[in-house]
């Protein structure tokens, strides 16, 4: 590792923190003696989302989380909620294994989490997803819960 302060690279690790993902370590330069901090975390291969019309794109939790917190707005969900649903989804896929992933596959996990949560949410969700036409899919839906 290079010092950031005197382009340096004998450099040793003075401490070292693991947390989930992420491995912090605090390095000193054997040159200059001042300290910096590094971050290590896991690469993991990049998702791809095969759309309904066949595109394919890069997956983005973040979409996931807008959706989430759109079918969430107004009701009792909090913010931390919606990060440990958009995880678990997140997870799921990478456990899949696959590195190509239908995006009905990704509605149905989001749908999944919502409806442990919030059933309302999770209405407001499959009436998107599942592009409902009129009143009569959503009285289909409700009654399945």
């Amino acid at each position: 590792m290079i010092c950031p302060y005197c382009q340096n690279s004998d450099t040793r690790v003075v401490d070292k923190r693991d947390n989930q993902s992420l491995t912090k370590r605090r390095r000193e330069c054997e040159k200059c003696d001042k300290r910096f901090n590094t971050f290590e975390t896991v690469e993991r291969p990049q998702l791809r989302v095969i759309k309904k019309d066949g595109k394919r794109e890069s997956f983005d939790a973040e979409k996931i989380r807008r959706g989430m917190i759109r079918a969430c707005e107004k009701r009792p969900v909090s913010a931390e909620m919606i990060d440990k649903m958009v995880i678990n989804v997140e997870e799921k896929l990478r456990k899949s294994g696959k590195k190509d992933v239908n995006s009905v596959f990704i509605g149905e996990l989001v749908s999944r989490e919502l409806k442990k949560v919030d059933k309302v949410a999770y209405i407001r969700f499959a009436s998107v997803y599942r592009e409902f036409e009129d009143i009569s899919d959503f009285k289909k839906e409700i009654k399945t819960l």
